[in-house]
């Protein structure tokens, strides 16, 4: 599901929020004052404000694949047998990664104002649903 900016959404699970906090207007530096604990029922409404796409980098297999894969798709027909054999081969053994960088290549976080006053920020899309 895509989330959009100023879409009702509802928290789909129980969330347990933990770690240091810093008192507002306190330096960076200065963590480590407080430690807190807060928990979120599933089912807590709110309004997105902000929806940020992460693109996955690109390993060496990945590039080689696409590139390989394209000069397949583009000059494939033209090539002597041989050589697009050896060529459907390379692309064949690159696939595995390609299709394991697809599953993971697009993340999406969202920062939503809880009804309850509470902003979640850079939290995974899927832990939301529409309203």
């Amino acid at each position: 599901m895509t989330l959009n900016v100023g879409q009702r959404v509802r928290l789909v699970a129980d969330l347990r929020l933990a770690g240091q906090v810093t008192p507002a207007g306190e330096p960076p530096e200065e963590t480590g004052a407080f430690a807190a604990s807060l928990a979120l029922a599933a089912g807590i409404e709110g309004t997105v404000e902000r929806v940020d796409e992460h693109h996955r980098q690109q390993s060496h297999e990945v590039r080689e694949y696409l590139r390989l894969k394209s000069l397949l798709d583009d000059f494939g027909h033209q090539m002597p047998l041989a050589s697009r054999k050896q060529l459907e081969e390379q692309v064949g053994a690159l696939e595995e990664q390609w299709v394991a960088y697809q599953r993971r290549m697009h993340r999406v976080t969202v920062r939503v104002r809880l009804d309850n006053g509470f902003v979640l920020d850079d939290a995974p899309e899927e832990a939301f649903a529409s309203a």
